[in-house]
């Protein structure tokens, strides 16, 4: 056996700093849950137990995920600083993850999906809404962990450059939906994209959610192509957003090139927006973060 595998060892120290990270990373997933509850005034046990609503569990999900995203960040950041320094800062830059889901969502249901009461729809069991929601939430947190391994060290200029970050994920994510609003609108005789999933068009729901994780990891690379410069606020601000901006566009021509090839012959515009079709949306999504995926890789 010991031919076949050659195995790194482990210290006993490591599995302590691992114990401390994953033990937090639990307990913050139990504080998101509680606080799921107290944001939408509802008790989370009887909507996912007894009423059985598919959609409150979708968007929980995503937070859930969301935070897991951020915090892959920071967890084993402090390995060899000390166990009281490691908690610390799995606590804070966990805090901050939750901080920043929910500055993401409040600003992506205000500003992007500004025509729908998101949570009362979701707790009417709209599955669409829902799915989006949580692709929302997971957008806002792919980005917000690139730009925590961008950000050198923990310190408060860190701390700017990433919530700083929230406008820069906010700003494309608007940027995304409203191009995408005006296209669905003019290819379905000026009929409303938040209209539609307020009817709850599934399709539609995977195929915008499936854009928005793409542009998010298209975005994503942006860490590689900026310079981290701990005090040049504006700088690093004007940078992500422009580089965020051509990405995002990048990725939209791409996508909408390789859709047409791709899925020739289909009139795929039609069977997603008219026919309901979840297959061609699954599809679509599919290129989108798949394109994306290769996009990061390449740069």
């Amino acid at each position: 056996m010991s031919q076949l595998m050659h195995l790194q060892p482990l210290s006993g120290e490591l599995a302590i700093y691992l114990a401390i990270d994953m033990s937090i990373v639990i307990a913050l997933l139990v504080i998101l849950r509680v606080l799921s509850g107290v944001y939408s005034n509802t008790n989370v046990a009887q909507e996912l137990g007894e009423r059985d609503n598919f959609a409150f569990g979708i968007s929980i999900a995503g937070r859930m995920l969301s935070l897991m995203i951020v915090l892959s960040a920071v967890v084993g950041r402090h390995v060899g600083l000390g166990y009281e320094q490691a908690a610390v800062g799995i606590l804070v830059f966990g805090a901050m993850g939750i901080v920043l889901v929910k500055l993401g969502r409040y600003a992506h249901d205000k500003v992007v999906l500004n025509r729908l009461d998101k949570e009362a729809f979701i707790a009417d069991k709209n599955v669409s809404v829902a799915i989006v929601d949580a692709a929302s939430a997971v957008a806002c947190a792919i980005i917000a962990k690139s730009i925590i391994d961008w950000a050198q060290g923990t310190d408060l200029n860190a701390f700017i450059a990433v919530f700083s970050g929230v406008l820069v994920v906010m700003t494309v994510l608007l940027f995304a939906t409203r191009l995408y609003e005006y296209r669905y609108a003019e290819e379905n005789q000026d009929n409303s994209f938040q209209k539609a999933l307020r009817m709850g068009q599934l399709a539609l729901a995977i195929q915008h959610s499936g854009n928005l994780i793409g542009i998010a990891i298209a975005v994503s690379a942006a860490s590689q192509l900026l310079e981290y410069q701990a005090q040049a606020y504006v700088s690093n601000v004007t940078g992500w957003l422009i580089v965020a901006l051509v990405l995002a566009s990048a990725l939209m021509l791409t996508t909408s090139i390789s859709k047409r090839l791709v899925l020739f012959g289909i009139n795929w515009k039609t069977e997603v927006c008219l026919q309901h079709n979840v297959g061609i949306a699954s599809i679509e999504a599919a290129l989108a973060i798949g394109i994306a995926l290769l996009i990061s890789q390449i740069l």
